[in-house]
């Protein structure tokens, strides 16, 4: 039986209450089956980022995250894979290994304002079933929507990974923005000092 799956991407570094309350609002308001957490070893946009940490304590800091969620998994699939990362070359390879399954993407009104520069975006579009594009504080959405691109009504939380790894890093709390789970595996290795 065909499942409809949304993958949503990123670095996850590290994965906040955000990331689960827009994967479920999603999830649940566009009936998807699951929402698969896609971690992203290295985002081509983001060769130069010096602050993204092991790609096994962040996959570490998503399975607890995501655990207790009904719906929601985690998929490594991309750590196996060249780097950079490369959506079009992802949708390829879930498309192989479970050619039974729709997939649609979840991306923010930023990363779909700069969709075109992404590698084969037209190949990406005829792969997925949809695209589900969620706003972003700050980005309005500028570019083009294509029949298989749809906004979806989903809360506007200002939190971001970046602004968690500079409280940390200024010894400020963040057990309010992520996980218990997620908090007590930070403090435990030393994460983002």
């Amino acid at each position: 039986m065909s499942r409809r799956i949304g993958i949503f991407g990123g670095s996850f570094n590290p994965v906040h209450i955000a990331h689960l309350i827009l994967a479920s609002t999603i999830r649940r308001e566009c009936g998807l089956d699951s929402v698969w957490f896609m971690i992203s070893p290295l985002n081509p946009f983001k060769t130069g980022d010096r602050s993204l940490i092991d790609d096994r304590r962040r996959l570490d800091m998503l399975k607890l995250a995501v655990d207790p969620a009904p719906g929601l998994e985690v998929c490594d699939i991309e750590l196996s894979m060249p780097r950079p990362s490369y959506t079009v070359d992802t949708l390829r390879r879930i498309s192989e290994l479970y050619p039974d399954d729709r997939f649609s993407l979840i991306i923010g009104a930023d990363n779909w304002n700069s969709f075109n520069r992404w590698r084969d975006p037209d190949e990406i579009l005829s792969m997925v079933d949809r695209i589900y594009v969620y706003p972003r504080p700050g980005h309005e959405i500028s570019a083009p929507m294509p029949p298989k691109a749809t906004v979806v009504d989903t809360p506007l939380l200002e939190i971001s990974s970046t602004a968690i790894r500079k409280l940390i890093a200024a010894g400020e709390e963040v057990n309010f923005v992520v996980t218990d789970t997620v908090y007590k595996y930070i403090v435990k290795h030393n994460l983002y000092r």
